[in-house]
């Protein structure tokens, strides 16, 4: 059994929302610590692990840095024992109903998202229409009594969905996005351990990326690199959706980020290396801001050279997100090649100018 698809299973098995990372972060911490020369956590929870270079002090820097929180639902009433929801992130309504939930309250409850007949909604909804959360609720079994003895509003609810292996090296559930990044960061801090580098590598499992980028400003802020990249994921191509410069195929590498947040220098660095690898790669085109960490890394201090490295999933902010492990391995080897490759000169030689 692959070592990465492992670890992956057993990351997107812990609830860690937005806010409140610290299952997850204390799994990849257990990871980490071996792989580091410190590790320490952030006053607002982003996990910061440091790899020393061997090159003269005072040495350059680079930070990868990949979200660890997840999508998620919130309790925002309770009637008669059952649970009206929020989310704390974007989530479609649409692939909300029959899903198996835990509900964090004073112990883990397991629930059900469900949707009354329509037969019992009002007559103005549509039958034809998806059902808003308005109308959404969650089931435990519990007696009302139960329930507010165990549930609280602001209690965090998290997806049940149990991780699926697929055909080829595909894996299937939730928080794909961006555990998937998290697997490969790692896979990039163990090959460091059998190869000399010259620069300082900052890994940083950060915070908050689904609502308010308090984890790339914070962190970046903090460590102050000389280069920054966000690893994050991509759409994955699929049957029913568009096949444009918007998604990406599964299996054919991760995608180089390429727009207002990414420098072009460090891109063109990027993009060479891969090509003398012989690795695949898609130039992921982002005419705004990507969306992702780099929007909060590039505006720290005086502005930082920053990167987006990208691992294309199916199905993103669903239950059932699907992604190749051989993305993923890419991916990390990409990573640590590049940090491997880093030379004094390197800052020096970074240009602004350059082309997708």
């Amino acid at each position: 059994m692959d070592p990465h698809k492992e670890l992956l299973r057993k990351l997107i098995s812990l609830p860690g929302l937005s806010g409140y990372e610290q299952p997850v972060r204390d799994a990849i911490a257990d990871v980490w610590r071996p792989l580091v020369d410190e590790l320490h956590t952030s006053p607002l929870g982003s996990l910061h692990a440091l790899k020393r270079g061997s090159g003269d002090e005072p040495r350059r820097s680079i930070l990868f840095m990949a979200h660890m929180d997840a999508i998620g639902l919130m309790v925002t009433r309770i009637v008669d024992g059952f649970l009206k929801i929020a989310d704390t992130a974007g989530i479609d309504p649409r692939i909300l109903p029959g899903q198996q939930v835990i509900v964090h309250g004073r112990r883990d409850i397991p629930g059900i998202i469900a949707q009354p007949n329509p037969a019992l909604l009002p007559p103005a909804l549509s039958k034809d229409q998806p059902v808003s959360k308005e109308y959404l609720l969650v089931e435990t079994g519990l007696l009302p009594e139960e329930t507010t003895q165990l549930v609280q509003i602001g209690d965090l609810v998290s997806f049940a969905q149990e991780p699926l292996d697929l055909s080829q090296d595909y894996l299937a559930g939730h928080s794909l996005d961006n555990r998937a990044s998290i697997t490969a960061l790692t896979a990039c801090l163990e090959e460091l351990q059998n190869r000399p580098h010259r620069w300082d590598i900052w890994g940083v499992a950060s915070v908050q990326e689904e609502q308010t980028l308090a984890g790339a400003f914070t962190s970046a802020f903090s460590i102050h690199p000389d280069l920054a990249v966000a690893v994050d994921v991509t759409f994955g191509r699929g049957a029913g959706g568009p096949s444009d410069y918007r998604t990406f195929p599964l299996g054919k590498g991760p995608t180089l980020g390429w727009g207002p947040n990414i420098h072009p220098g460090v891109y063109g660095a990027f993009k060479d290396l891969a090509q003398q690898l012989s690795m695949a790669f898609g130039t992921e085109l982002m005419p705004k801001h990507s969306g992702t960490d780099a929007m909060g890394m590039q505006v720290a201090a005086e502005g930082i050279p920053t990167m987006v490295l990208s691992i294309p999933i199916r199905y993103m902010h669903t239950p059932i997100e699907v992604v190749s492990m051989q993305d993923i391995a890419s991916a990390g080897h990409l990573m640590a090649e590049f940090t491997a490759r880093l030379d004094a000169n390197f800052l020096q030689n970074l240009s602004l100018d350059g082309r997708a």
